[in-house]
């Protein structure tokens, strides 16, 4: 049986924003960096990856832009300030949206950021509303593929883009091998609540059984493997602050970081999926 598509995937969000502020980089953005040198910051390597978005989607300037599972708002705050987009980010987060609308408030983009609370699969919104729909490392948390790519394709306009990027089991075969070890358990129950990793083949199945045109496909894993490890970094730099909030979580973050990075290229892949609706 799958699970509901309200299962919870929202604990670790509802944390105390300031945590998240301590490990990642100051535009709060968890998901993949891209890191074009090798000096490449943390910082500098995260708009990078959003300024790659924007390539893969296309954007120009002035698009609606949906983003399902929004984090603490990175990718539409910087879609509203630095190519002047109308963004709307959907989460079941209710912390993450009060950071968001601070911050939309001090960047001086509140008329450009919106957000909902919430799954996205439960939201009825205009169809034919947006111009780009963007999914970073939030499919992970959605049961029902076939259903989460239709309903996305429904929102966009006739030649708008999709990006996913998401962390991916190598092929079926690690799938079934994995799925039910003890550390994918912790990261899927102990950390988010519901989530299962996909063969990148499901979800390119999906895309296309929804109508979409496969524009591209990025391997990113080395990527987030050196990503993660400035993430471990931070954490052990700012234990104490961490562990203020709550004693032992920055033990509890660096074992959930160490667990996610140690299958990568071998058990796990991270890719980036771009579609278009083309007709």
């Amino acid at each position: 049986m799958s699970a509901p598509v309200t299962a919870d995937t929202n604990q670790h969000y509802d944390l105390d924003p300031e945590i998240f502020g301590q490990f990642l980089d100051p535009l709060r953005k968890y998901s993949s960096a891209l890191y074009e040198n090798d000096t490449d910051t943390l910082e500098l390597a995260q708009r990078n990856k959003l300024r790659f978005v924007a390539r893969r989607l296309g954007i120009q300037g002035g698009e609606q832009l949906l983003d399902i599972g929004c984090g603490w708002g990175s990718l539409i705050l910087f879609m509203a300030q630095e190519y002047g987009c109308d963004t709307l980010g959907v989460s079941p987060a209710p912390r993450q949206h009060e950071y968001i609308a601070t911050q939309a408030l001090a960047r001086g983009v509140e008329r450009q950021v919106r957000t909902r609370v919430g799954h996205f699969e439960e939201m009825e919104l205009p169809a034919k509303s947006q111009d780009a729909v963007t999914m970073l490392g939030s499919i992970v948390h959605m049961p029902d593929l076939d259903r989460v790519f239709i309903e996305a394709r429904a929102v966009l306009r006739r030649g708008g883009s999709l990006y996913v990027s998401e962390s991916c089991f190598r092929n079926a075969a690690a799938r079934r091998a994995f799925d039910e070890r003890a550390g994918t358990e912790f990261v899927r129950n102990d950390i988010f609540g519901w989530g299962s990793l996909r063969p990148l083949s499901e979800l390119v199945t999906a895309a296309e059984d929804a109508g979409f045109s496969i524009t591209s496909v990025d391997d990113l894993t080395d990527q987030y493997r050196r990503t993660i490890e400035d993430w471990i970094a931070n954490v052990d730099v700012a234990a104490d602050l961490i562990d203020a909030h709550r004693p032992g979580l920055a033990a509890q973050l660096r074992h959930y970081l160490e667990v996610a990075n140690a299958g990568w290229g071998y058990t796990t892949k991270h890719y980036a999926l771009g579609c278009r609706k083309a007709r």
